[in-house]
């Protein structure tokens, strides 16, 4: 009776408690994407907004810790221990698991669980089919901590495949212009790629400099993304009938006058603003988002059955009244520091981070994984030998 008394008290914050510095749990001696360096951080993604270097120990996936040791260098972290998607590490009295959040390669939304209670801090997500990363797994929690990106009605995504049949119609409707994609260098850029190989086209890809560390990776993971070339090894000059992938930075610079008479792209969900579109000086907007619009927020947060949901950067006012509304009890975290990925054009480039050649494939491993780590766990790090679920690829 004393047990039921106690888990009747455990509250979502005796678990989890936004900071300052991002979620804590107190219990586990961990952050989740802290906004500054910390002992011990579980991060959800590779996005610089999330994934931050100087931590003391990091656990992530084994792409998350690839694509930051690319970004930030071999000393990125202290230490760093890979985890499987559905695998359990227990931290203190805590059990911590990992799940695919569709968002970006190695993505995941991480799960918090104790005495009963599990909460979910879903990190960037989407519920869109994309074929360079896992897609979105729906696990049912208590509290679920959600982004809220496209946080208001407006934004609806709508479907991605007619988005990159327009780039497909405008390509073929004016062969003799080369056509400039802005795109994002980490997932954006290569979910551009490979969509445009789904939709049967096969010229070769051209790649800003910029983009060609994170891309190189993503083919050495088996990523299919066909003939991509350096454009750099080109003269500019001669890429009509091509498209070129580069940051959307790129689409307002000097780099982008010397192909002839391009036609500007940008694919982001913020395309559904025209007065984003303008700014960029964009002819040609694609709504293609890495995050779940309107409708794919609200129906996660229905379906994970949870009663109680912490909204964090977007627009959080908007998503926690339709929740009140709805029934759930609701509130907003206002932790500064997230969301601003949309607005990367430039990595380090090889001098800086990693290059991805040098980070190698082990094809002994039955789950392919890039290896870059000990594989011993960090100090205070626990594998759950009873762990099962999904496993990465």
């Amino acid at each position: 009776m004393a047990t039921n008394t106690y888990l009747s008290k455990m509250r979502p914050e005796d678990i989890l408690l936004p900071t300052l510095s991002g979620v804590c749990c107190e219990r586990g001696g961990f952050y989740i994407d802290p906004t500054r360096p910390v002992a011990r951080a579980l991060i959800t993604h590779g996005h610089s907004d999330h994934a931050r270097a100087g931590h003391g120990a990091v656990l992530a996936t084994r792409e998350t810790l690839d694509l930051m040791r690319i970004r930030y260098g071999d000393d990125f972290a202290g230490t760093s221990q890979p985890v499987r998607y559905g695998e359990t590490v227990t931290l203190g009295d805590v059990a911590v698991t990992f799940h695919p959040a569709g968002h970006v390669l190695g993505s995941a939304q991480i799960a918090v669980a104790c005495n009963g209670l599990r909460v979910i801090a879903s990190g960037d997500y989407k519920d869109a089919a994309d074929p360079t990363c896992e897609p979105f797994a729906l696990v049912p929690c208590d509290v679920f901590i959600t982004e809220a990106t496209f946080g208001l009605p407006v934004f609806r995504h709508g479907d991605p495949a007619a988005e990159v049949a327009k780039l497909l119609h405008s390509a073929a409707l004016f062969p003799e212009r080369a056509h400039l994609v802005g795109a994002y260098s980490l997932g954006k850029a290569q979910r551009v790629i490979a969509m445009l190989r789904q939709a049967g086209y096969d010229a070769p890809i051209y790649l800003h400099g910029a983009l060609e560390s994170i891309t190189t990776y993503y083919r050495n993971r088996g990523i299919p993304l066909g003939d991509v070339r350096p454009v750099r090894l080109t003269d500019r000059s001669k890429l009509g009938d091509s498209i070129t992938i580069c940051p959307p930075s790129s689409l307002t610079d000097l780099w982008a006058r010397r192909f002839p008479d391009p036609i500007t792209c940008f694919a982001s969900g913020w395309m559904r603003v025209r007065a984003r579109a303008r700014q960029y000086g964009v002819a040609l907007p694609l709504v293609l988002s890495d995050h779940a619009d309107w409708k794919g927020l609200t129906a996660t947060i229905t379906a994970t059955g949870a009663s109680e949901i912490w909204v964090t950067h977007g627009q959080e006012d908007a998503l926690v009244h339709w929740a009140v509304m709805n029934g759930l009890k609701a509130r907003p975290l206002a932790i500064v520091g997230y969301g601003n990925e949309e607005e990367e054009a430039v990595i380090p480039g090889h001098a800086e981070g990693a290059s991805p050649e040098s980070i190698t494939t082990d094809h002994g491993d039955s789950e392919g994984a890039v290896v870059i780590d000990s594989g011993q766990p960090l100090r205070g790090f626990r594998h759950d030998s009873e762990a099962g679920g999904e496993r990465g690829k």
